[in-house]
């Protein structure tokens, strides 16, 4: 115990106590190295926030160093100062290496400013997800089918990038998907990793689409190495199903003046303002079961 206080004793007294201070200033290039430390140490997050701190604290070193150099003539702080700027410097060569890696094509890069970058996803993140689509953007000619009632398998994901989608059951029209919306968003739901199923609507682009596609298999893959991905893959194909679901409960009514709620799927709600006014009453209705693209049961269109 003697020991240990010895040491602390001489490390805090050993060196001579300052009794006069300098009274001329530290020349400019200390003073500058100062500047760029208090500007760099304000840097955000995120790849341009790391290039902007590694660069003003790179410069504020390399000034330290000048200045042990020339002013101060110490090999140790001169030493020190320079490492650490080399070590900035290194790091902002490997940041700038990482932001040119992760330039994406024109399409790509607005669906990441459009989805996925108010969500707070970085560009590292967003690079995995568009490598796993191979980086490509499909293209469906007007009146082409992406999917065909009752024949194409249940594959992929895919997600509309510009144009406009009809979606058809038995040739009925359900409703359409616009860009920024998924094209399968309920038959993904719907089926478990293992399983596999077939379309049960029509999708035809009713002018000329750009969509993005992943496969299957391979995006849960990607979903089991990165929990993230898979998590705020869940949450966009949820608000998906629930944009799909409300358009569809804008389009239709059950018979003597009652609406359809899709938020309260056990009631009917009176809505139309020619009904009499009397005291309302909430029927029973349960729904079975399925695909969020089928219109419940008994319910008739608004235009026919």
């Amino acid at each position: 115990m003697g020991e240990n206080s010895s040491f602390w004793e001489s490390l805090i007294y050993a060196h001579p106590t300052c009794t006069t201070w300098k009274q001329e200033a530290e020349g400019s290039i200390y003073h500058l190295a100062s500047i760029f430390f208090v500007v760099g140490f304000m840097g955000g997050s995120g790849f341009f926030g790391l290039l902007y701190v590694f660069s003003l604290l790179g410069l504020g070193f390399l000034c330290s160093s000048v200045w042990a150099w020339l002013d101060v003539c110490a090999a140790d702080i001169f030493s020190w100062n320079f490492v650490l700027f080399a070590i900035c410097f290194v790091q902002f060569v490997y940041v700038t290496y990482q932001v040119r890696s992760v330039a994406f094509d024109r399409e790509f890069q607005e669906l990441y400013s459009a989805l996925f970058q108010p969500l707070g996803i970085s560009l590292t993140v967003y690079r995995k997800i568009v490598l796993c689509c191979d980086a490509e953007v499909i293209t469906l000619e007007k009146e082409h089918c992406y999917a065909m009632q009752g024949k194409t398998p249940i594959d992929k994901l895919s997600l509309l990038v510009s144009g406009r989608i009809r979606v058809t059951v038995d040739g009925e029209f359900l409703h359409y998907i616009f860009p920024l919306q998924f094209l399968d968003s309920p038959e993904w739901d719907s089926l478990r990793p293992t399983e596999e199923g077939i379309f049960q609507v029509t999708l035809t682009a009713e002018t000329d689409c750009r969509y993005v596609a992943w496969r299957r298999k391979k995006l849960y893959l990607l979903f089991a190495k990165h929990r993230f991905i898979s998590r705020l893959f869940s949450i966009l194909i949820g608000s998906d199903i629930a944009e799909k679901l409300y358009a569809l409960n804008d389009r239709v009514h059950v018979g003597q003046g009652f609406r359809y709620d899709i938020r309260l799927p056990n009631f009917y709600h009176v809505a139309l303002p020619e009904t009499p006014p009397v005291q309302p009453s909430l029927q029973s209705h349960h729904l079975q079961r399925g695909s969020p693209r089928r219109q419940p049961a008994g319910v008739t269109n608004c235009g026919s």
